[in-house]
């Protein structure tokens, strides 16, 4: 009778735990918010709270060095609404555009976003997310050039940004399209490309067209040729074992796209002309 009533009476403490942990239990953090949950909760950066950008601040008007020395442009814009849709704060790393997709494939960096091409190289090393600009390379020239047309560079000196898609194809050879690496010559930056240009080093340059527009508009003597050398579609690189944070970025950049916030940074930055 008494291991009896000693078993009924902790079987009864039993019940009565079990019915107030499911009647006065809250839910937990996710659930409570459903579909409000941070989207950060299921990606992984390289620094808690924050999103790395990898880029090459001398491409304008895509990433470039403001008067105060903070970086501005298009990429850095749309990075910025890309991390407040993510709950994380953006940091921009300058670097050589060299670096831009190691970086981001080393797992040093979050994503590339430099105003970079998709080519089938370049997914080789990281992911890419949906285009979200169109690049076109066009070809920069002294306004007394002999040079008219994509059909004159034969023979020329041709000047690139290093690791551009610029170089890749003006480099690569004739069999492919190219003018052979003995050909091209090339520089850290879309500028020093232009200076050596303009003193004469090469013959012309071929460089995506807003930055171009912006070189010319600030060296006399230089202009564009009409002839575009390539189109190509803009996306940003992510680290192809970070699947989560590609998606993360990839759903708030359609986002963004959807209810055109990437064409009003696009306007503000382009002309319609």
């Amino acid at each position: 009778m008494k291991m009896k009533k000693v078993l009924a009476i902790v079987m009864a403490m039993a019940m009565t735990a079990g019915l107030a942990a499911c009647g006065s239990s809250k839910p937990d953090e996710t659930e409570a918010k459903g579909t409000d949950a941070p989207q950060t909760a299921a990606v992984t950066t390289v620094e808690e709270g924050k999103l790395h950008m990898a880029t090459n601040a001398a491409f304008p008007p895509y990433e470039m060095v403001a008067d105060d020395g903070s970086f501005e442009g298009i990429d850095v814009e749309i990075a910025e609404e890309i991390a407040a849709k993510l709950g994380l704060t953006l940091v921009v790393d300058d670097m050589d555009f060299s670096s831009v997709i190691t970086s981001v494939q080393t797992g040093k960096e979050d994503m590339a976003m430099a105003g970079l091409t998709v080519n089938e190289e370049r997914k080789q090393n990281v992911d890419f997310t949906d285009s979200y600009s169109t690049g076109i390379q066009v070809i920069i020239v002294k306004e007394d050039s002999p040079i008219t047309s994509i059909d004159d560079l034969e023979g020329k000196m041709i000047g690139c940004q290093e690791a551009t898609t610029g170089y890749i194809y003006c480099s690569d050879t004739p069999e492919n399209g190219g003018y052979g690496e003995e050909n091209v010559t090339p520089f850290t930056n879309g500028a020093n490309a232009v200076q050596a240009l303009i003193s004469g080093k090469v013959d012309c340059v071929v460089i995506d067209s807003q930055p171009a527009k912006e070189f010319v508009a600030q060296n006399e003597g230089l202009k564009i040729l009409d002839t575009e050398f390539a189109v190509e579609d803009y996306a940003i690189g992510v680290n192809k074992e970070n699947t989560a944070l590609r998606d993360a970025i990839n759903t708030a950049l359609k986002e963004l796209i959807a209810d055109g916030t990437v064409q009003k940074i696009l306007d503000k930055y382009i002309s319609a002309n």
